[in-house]
C-alpha cells in the first residue's frame, strides 16, 4: 500500500482498522462485532456512547478505550506509514486478499500483516508443524514428504521455529514450493534470529505473516495465538514428531476445532517426540500418515489432478524417444515451471543426462527454459 496509490479515505480507513486491532480488551471476535453493529471501523470511534452500550459484550472499559483513542489513532497512523515504507501489506478481514480459509473461523484476527508474493488463497495449502527438537528421522520425513508433494504444488505453511518448522521451510525452498512463515512477533523481528536468511529467501516466492504490529516481541503468550492462524490457513495440518504436550498438539487440536483434516506421522512408542503423534492417532484426532497418497486421497487431489492431466495432456507434433517422453510426462502434470533438481528427482535421471534431454526437447520446441534453471511445457 502506498500513498500514491490510495486515496486519503482509504488510508484513514486502514488507520482506524489498525487502531481497532490495538484496542485493549478487544480481540478479533469483539472487533468484528463492533464493526457489524457500527458499520465500519471509523464508525466505531465516532458512535455515541449510548449506541456502544447496546452492543453485547461491550462494557465500560472498552467504551472508555474507544472514546479516549486519540493516542491510539496516532500510533495506528504511524504503523500504517511504517508498513507502507517497508512494503508490508495490511489486510483487514473485509478485504478480498484476506485469506478466505482464515476469515471464517470464529476467532480470526481483524487484520494481518503480510509481506511476500504467495497467494494466501492458493487452491492447495498444507500446514506442517512439529517439535523444536526434531530428530534425524523427523527431518528425513519432512524432506521426503515435501519432495513428493512438490508435483502437486501446494503452498506450505509453518511457524519459522526451530526443528520441524524450519526444516519444512528449507525443504519447500529446495523443491521450489511457495512457503509462508506465520510469526509470533512483529514483522520487523525475525524470531529466532538465526532463521533470518531463510525468512528473506521465503519472501521471493512465499512470504511472512503475523497479526502483531511492528515492534512486537516474541513473548511466549503470542505463540498459541500464532498457532490458530497456522491451523486455519490450510486445508490440512500435518504433525511430524511431537511431545505429549506442546505447540504442535495445540495446532492439531485447533485444526480439529476448525473442521480441518489433521495427519500425524507415527513413530516408535518409546521415543518422546513420537508420543504426541501416536496419541493424536490413538484418540482419532488425526489420520495416520505413512505416505503422501494418504494426503492426496483424503483431500481429493488425485481426482482433481487426474482430470487436469487428462485435459492438458499435450499432443506433440514431433517424435520423441522414451527418455524424453518421461520428462514430458512429468512437466505436463505441473501448473508451474519446475526447477532442474526437482525434475531430476522425479525422473531419476542424473543432472548431466537430464540436461542433454532438456536441450533436445527445447530444440524440438516441446519445452522452454526459464530463468533459474526452470523448465515448462510450451503453451503452458
Amino acid at each position: 500500500m502506498s500513498v500514491a496509490s490510495n486515496s486519503f479515505s482509504e488510508i484513514d480507513t486502514r488507520i482506524n482498522q489498525v487502531a481497532l486491532s490495538m484496542l485493549p480488551f478487544v480481540g478479533g471476535a469483539l472487533a468484528k462485532q463492533l464493526i457489524n453493529y457500527c458499520g465500519s471501523a471509523e464508525a466505531v470511534f465516532t458512535s455515541p456512547i449510548r449506541h456502544l452500550k447496546r452492543i453485547p459484550g461491550i462494557g465500560d472499559k472498552i467504551i472508555g478505550g474507544i472514546k479516549n483513542a486519540t493516542d491510539l489513532l496516532e500510533k495506528a497512523e504511524k504503523e500504517v506509514f511504517r508498513c507502507q515504507q517497508a512494503d508490508i501489506n495490511i489486510l483487514a478481514y473485509t478485504d478480498e486478499e484476506y485469506p478466505e480459509r482464515l476469515r471464517h473461523i470464529y476467532d480470526a484476527p481483524i487484520l494481518i500483516y503480510y509481506k511476500g508474493k504467495a497467494n494466501l488463497n492458493h487452491h492447495r495449502i498444507l500446514s506442517i508443524v512439529g517439535t523444536r527438537q526434531a530428530t534425524p528421522y523427523g527431518r528425513e520425513v519432512v524432506e521426503s514428504l515435501i519432495s513428493e508433494l512438490s508435483m502437486y504444488q501446494p503452498l506450505i505453511v509453518s511457524g519459522l521455529a526451530y526443528g520441524v518448522d524450519i526444516s519444512t521451510h528449507r525443504a519447500a525452498l529446495k523443491y521450489g514450493l511457495p512457503t509462508v512463515g506465520v510469526m509470533g512477533s512483529g514483522m520487523d523481528i525475525i524470531y529466532p534470529a538465526v532463521h533470518r536468511e531463510e525468512a528473506y529467501q521465503m519472501l521471493a516466492e512465499g512470504g511472512l505473516l503475523t497479526e502483531n504490529p511492528l515492534g512486537t516481541k516474541p513473548d511466549a503468550r503470542k505463540f498459541p495465538a500464532r498457532n490458530r492462524i497456522i491451523a486455519a490457513l490450510s486445508d490440512a495440518t500435518i504433525v511430524i514428531e511431537a511431545a505429549e504436550k506442546g505447540g504442535a498438539l495445540i495446532t492439531a487440536n485447533l485444526a480439529n476445532d476448525y473442521d480441518r483434516e489433521v495427519f500425524a506421522v507415527p513413530g516408535n512408542w518409546n521415543q518422546p517426540y513420537s508420543k504426541g503423534c501416536n496419541k493424536l492417532i490413538k484418540q482419532h484426532k488425526a489420520h495416520i500418515l505413512t505416505q503422501v497418497n494418504d494426503i492426496v486421497e483424503m483431500l481429493n487431489w488425485d481426482c482433481e489432478f487426474n482430470a487436469k492431466k487428462k485435459l492438458n495432456q499435450p499432443v506433440l507434433q514431433v517424435a520423441i524417444d522414451e527418455d524424453e517422453q518421461q520428462v514430458v510426462d512429468v512437466l505436463s502434470r505441473q501448473s508451474e515451471a519446475m526447477i532442474m533438481d526437482n525434475l531430476s528427482w522425479h525422473t531419476q535421471f542424473s543432472i548431466s543426462k537430464l540436461a542433454s534431454i532438456l536441450l533436445s526437447l527445447e530444440f524440438k520446441g516441446v519445452i522452454k527454459s526459464l530463468p533459474g534453471k526452470k523448465y515448462q511445457m510450451v503453451g503452458y
